[in-house]
């Protein structure tokens, strides 16, 4: 919106000028998220508290969490709101992979809202049943990756448009370009071609897994949003050089026209996120709740598949997956040995692995503060990926 009003008078005001530039954007929707945050917080979370949406502690969890009963939850709404606000304010609206994005975001945000509203009308932890919260994860996430699929390989709409009838022309068989192709990290000059539909089955997975990753690490004050800031801050530098022909033909990666853009909403998320984290540090005043951690997980998905780094995706966001992995295998190993021995076992003290810890004596700011260590090592892990081939 702003970008817009100072195209109308950079004429006559000479400074709207930097407006033009990405990298000013960036900064100013950052610093607008966390003001919005900062500033709106309090009340959103003494209307939470007075709306009695608590949340609702699991009963077979850690003793020590059992005092966070009642502590007002679905402060994701606030994240969400400054986000878009910000993004709305300071990006180029004209801009197709920015709408993706937004559209992604309060989707999955949406569904976390529905899942929580039922955690706190009816008291119960489970909220949403699985299978209805995956069947909408499910459909946007198609959605989203059937468009990308063609979208990142054409510069414009239109010839997206192109491209879909080609394919659909072509008897579903078309391949699409090169810059489509999946990139290993740290193997520049190897890529693995995708077509279409390999590149929609990636999409579709990264996009939900990361968006329930995310949600299964929300688990301790603080846990998820720093290394949400981290990792969407690290994919807003890869969406800049992705989306700059300069930059990406020396790095050797894919430039993809306008992807630069999302810098602006990756500025605003780890605006947005550091505000929340002033009132969810421990003891939290407020929790992310679904409606946050979907919301976030769907965003820096649908960005790493949008700037083609999928892989390091996987990297740096190693706690979601390890999170994510120990639940599986905790399930997993629980129904075989239930199956074989007639009684479960565990091979966790507790799922997600943050639980284990805490079960094993780690004090909560414990394991939250060494999770965040990881995060930062990996990130840098990831951006080494730039340089290192």
């Amino acid at each position: 919106m702003l970008l817009w009003l100072a195209e109308l008078f950079k004429q006559d005001i000479g400074f709207m000028r930097v407006f033009g530039f990405i990298t000013f954007r960036a900064v100013f929707a950052t610093m607008t998220a966390i003001s919005i945050g900062l500033i709106a917080g309090p009340a959103v979370i003494r209307m939470l508290t007075r709306m009695k949406v608590g949340q609702a502690v699991r009963t077979d969890g850690p003793q020590t969490h059992l005092i966070k009963s009642g502590t007002p939850t679905m402060g994701g709404a606030l994240i969400l709101i400054a986000i878009g606000i910000s993004t709305l304010l300071w990006s180029d609206l004209s801009n197709r992979f920015v709408w993706v994005v937004l559209i992604v975001t309060l989707g999955f945000g949406a569904i976390g809202w529905v899942d929580d509203y039922r955690k706190v009308v009816y008291r119960d932890p489970n909220g949403m049943a699985s299978r209805e919260k995956f069947f909408w994860q499910s459909l946007i996430g198609i959605v989203a990756a059937v468009y990308l699929a063609f979208s990142v390989s054409a510069p414009t709409n239109t010839k997206v448009l192109e491209l879909f009838v080609a394919w659909v022309q072509s008897g579903f068989s078309l391949d699409l370009p090169p810059k489509a192709d999946l990139i290993i990290p740290f193997f520049k000059t190897f890529n693995y071609p995708l077509g279409v539909w390999g590149f929609i089955a990636l999409t579709f997975c990264v996009i939900v897994g990361t968006s329930n990753a995310v949600n299964l690490t929300d688990g301790l004050d603080g846990l998820a949003i720093m290394p949400t800031i981290m990792v969407g801050s690290a994919l807003g530098l890869f969406a800049y050089l992705t989306g700059h022909a300069g930059y990406s033909k020396y790095l050797l990666i894919p430039y993809i026209p306008g992807a630069g853009e999302l810098l602006i909403f990756c500025g605003a998320m780890a605006g947005a996120g550091l505000a929340f984290l002033w009132f969810n540090a421990h003891p939290a005043q407020v929790f992310m709740g679904d409606v946050g951690a979907l919301a976030l997980g769907g965003a820096l998905g649908t960005v790493a598949v949008i700037v083609r780094q999928e892989v390091v995706l996987f990297i740096m966001g190693g706690i979601f997956v390890v999170e994510t992995f120990s639940v599986m295998l905790q399930v997993t190993y629980f129904k075989y040995t239930k199956r074989k021995y007639g009684v479960g076992k565990r091979l966790f003290l507790m799922a997600p692995l943050h639980h284990h810890f805490e079960q094993k004596g780690w004090k909560e700011t414990q394991v939250v503060v060494r999770f965040w260590i990881i995060t930062m090592l990996l990130v840098l892990l990831g951006l080494a990926s730039l340089k290192l081939r």
